[in-house]
């Protein structure tokens, strides 16, 4: 069957109904991808700079019959993983611009009889999209509180009452500090976590509001881009207020049960921060499980962080909320009282 040259608005509509393939190396695969794609590379690593060179130095010609060259004896091994992964025979491919090894793959299927789709402009086309969607303007609410007031909770249950919330921490695999990658998924490149991003984006109405949890701008080793993160520091703010007792308890119930290993390590990454005496406290608390112990030592830390950057906000877009022992249906009613507030309604 020929193939179907498709642009990124009929991609959108179609990538839900048929398997999507990336053709491209696996290093650019793994160094990011359009979400939800399986890797069948045309050319692997080695096999890419081999064709690239000779592009540069000698031409497309050149180049072409070097590609067909490399990859040609493995034709048939293409066409057998294909086929046992995909017995439908269909499917949408991609390479970075749309050019040579997307349409080898196209090709090769065809003969076999698949219906393929190929994204005309291939990943470049995509991650231009996906660049320019998570730096434009966006109408956001940012929940802010110190550690322990259950905030991803919170923003949790307003989606579930219809309300928009994106989850920075859940799509950088990261909770945002020393402890934050613990029993977490290796954290994406920066790229392909701005293509997450733009997934988790477009789903949502621009001209509605977006929840968003109070982050600095680094998540782990992930930079937000500069113009959304400037955008969370001059959107209205609402600041949660819980006592320590009740911070202390559910930080207790999240991290409690961790690896003391890596709850240990953690607090020796902060030992610049929080000096030889109160690592060495936080760390015998940790081995005797004593949790209130050193989570109360690693507060004071933190505290003192939020508060820096809690100044960086615009101070007359932020609105403090005292839900000191509310149970989360009332604290959804008040965080939702806050929300027309600040739309004036």
């Amino acid at each position: 069957m020929a193939e179907q040259l498709i642009s990124l608005d009929d991609f959108w509509s179609l990538r839900d109904q048929y398997p999507l393939v990336d053709a491209r190396s696996e290093g650019e695969f793994a160094q990011s991808h359009i979400p939800g794609a399986v890797n069948i590379p045309i050319l692997t690593n080695s096999e890419r700079i081999v064709v690239g060179t000779l592009y540069k130095e000698k031409g497309s010609q050149e180049a072409t019959i070097k590609g067909f060259e490399l990859v040609g004896p493995r034709f048939h091994l293409i066409l057998k993983d294909v086929v046992a992964q995909f017995p439908k025979k269909k499917m949408i491919v991609y390479c970075w611009r749309g050019g040579m090894r997307s349409q080898i793959l196209s090709w090769l299927l065809s003969i076999v009889g698949f219906e393929v789709f190929r994204l005309k402009g291939g990943y470049k086309t995509y991650r231009t999209y996906s660049f320019d969607l998570v730096r434009k303007d966006w109408n956001l609410i940012v929940l802010g509180g110190k550690t322990g007031t259950g905030k991803t909770r919170l923003l949790q249950k307003l989606q579930e009452t219809g309300e928009q919330f994106i989850d920075l921490e859940a799509l950088a695999n990261h909770k945002g500090s020393s402890f934050g990658s613990i029993g977490q998924p290796a954290q994406p490149s920066v790229e392909q976590f701005e293509n997450i991003f733009a997934e988790a984006l477009r789903r949502h109405d621009p001209l509605k509001a977006v929840w968003v949890e109070n982050e600095s701008r680094k998540i782990g080793r992930l930079i937000l881009p500069d113009r959304f993160y400037q955008q969370m520091l001059t959107s209205p703010l609402i600041e949660i207020i819980k006592t320590e007792q009740e911070r202390i308890e559910l930080i207790t119930e999240e991290y409690a049960r961790l690896p003391t290993d890596e709850l240990v390590l953690a607090v020796l990454r902060l030992k610049k921060r929080l000096g030889g005496l109160r690592t060495s406290q936080a760390i015998q608390a940790i081995i005797e499980e004593n949790h209130a112990d050193w989570i109360t030592n690693m507060l004071i830390y933190y505290d003192k962080t939020y508060a820096f950057d809690l100044d960086k906000h615009t101070q007359s877009k932020t609105i403090q909320l005292d839900l000191s022992r509310i149970d989360p249906e009332k604290s959804i009613k008040k965080l939702l009282e806050a929300k027309s507030q600040i739309h004036g309604k």
